[in-house]
């Protein structure tokens, strides 16, 4: 029973970071694809195309990738099938989207 209630908090947290993230500078031209992924990579394409922080959380809120990519392709590979929350950084602007590995 815990655990739903930690769920739901981290889904609430998410939503309104990701609303606060938006109305302070969503990344322009912010492409996420193909989501949902089966082939253990995904493209993060934008319009200014310049380094990205990529942090990847569990729906229990846990990181469970942090890297910096300098062109589109993120290796996500070694992650496990399911739903994550996928938060990129470029310059001083910050997108959070779902993530869905099959």
């Amino acid at each position: 029973m815990k655990q739903i209630y930690v769920v739901l908090f981290f889904l609430v947290s998410s939503f309104a970071f990701s609303q606060r993230a938006q109305s302070s500078g969503d990344i322009d031209g912010f492409k996420l694809y193909p989501n949902p992924t089966v082939n253990g990579k995904v493209f993060i394409d934008t319009a200014l195309d310049a380094p990205k922080q990529i942090f990847i959380f569990d729906v229990l809120g846990t990181q469970v990738l942090q890297t910096t990519i300098l062109g589109k392709e993120l290796n996500i590979s070694n992650l496990d099938k399911g739903v994550y929350i996928l938060r990129v950084i470029e310059k001083d602007k910050v997108a959070t989207r779902k993530l869905v590995i099959k």
